[in-house]
């Protein structure tokens, strides 16, 4: 079996799950509502608080969206109690990062600043400290969303191997080159 899929899902209190004809999955929480199409051949049962995920035959279809399904349920449980939250930083001398509500302004190098709206489901903010990198932080509740939405912006301007300069994750580490002058 799938160790993922046969994982038990652990419900914190104030979290309800209500499955649909058509398996359409429905989390609330206290930070909103998320719904999720699941195979129809899978079931969800609910026991005592804990939400499992079962499938009905070893087939390699069924196999290969068990884990899929449970960890798309998870990521919502996650989200409805807890959200999610993701900064990008914009490293490069004059790059600058600043929002108007859900308008993102991106200043990275280019002849031209880069407006991005983003959805209402994400929430935006910019911070610009003196002598610090400026920093973009988005927080929602679905995790497939604001994924989606800092892979857009990074890929704005990725970071170049050189001096590092351009759009990344906090914390991520960029694989450094030498130049041409490191070779003598």
């Amino acid at each position: 079996m799938s160790r993922i899929g046969k994982a038990p899902i652990n419900l914190p209190s104030g979290i309800t799950i209500d499955v649909s004809q058509g398996n359409m999955v429905t989390v609330k929480g206290p930070k909103g509502e998320l719904k999720q199409q699941i195979d129809p051949d899978l079931t969800v049962s609910m026991e005592d608080g804990v939400l499992s995920v079962t499938r009905p035959t070893d087939s390699k279809r069924h196999r290969s969206v068990h884990g899929l399904y449970r960890s798309l349920i998870s990521n919502m449980v996650v989200g409805v109690t807890d959200g999610y939250k993701l900064e990008l930083e914009v490293i490069g001398v004059g790059y600058r990062a600043e929002n108007k509500g859900q308008l993102l302004i991106l200043t990275v190098g280019y002849s031209h600043p880069i407006y991005f709206v983003i959805p209402e489901e994400v929430k935006v903010s910019t911070v610009s400290e003196k002598g610090k990198a400026p920093l973009v932080v988005l927080e929602s509740i679905d995790k497939q969303l604001i994924g989606q939405i800092a892979a857009k912006i990074r890929a704005f301007r990725k970071p170049e191997p050189y001096k590092g300069k351009g759009i990344r994750f906090k914390g991520e580490e960029i694989r450094r080159k030498a130049g041409k002058t490191a070779s003598k």
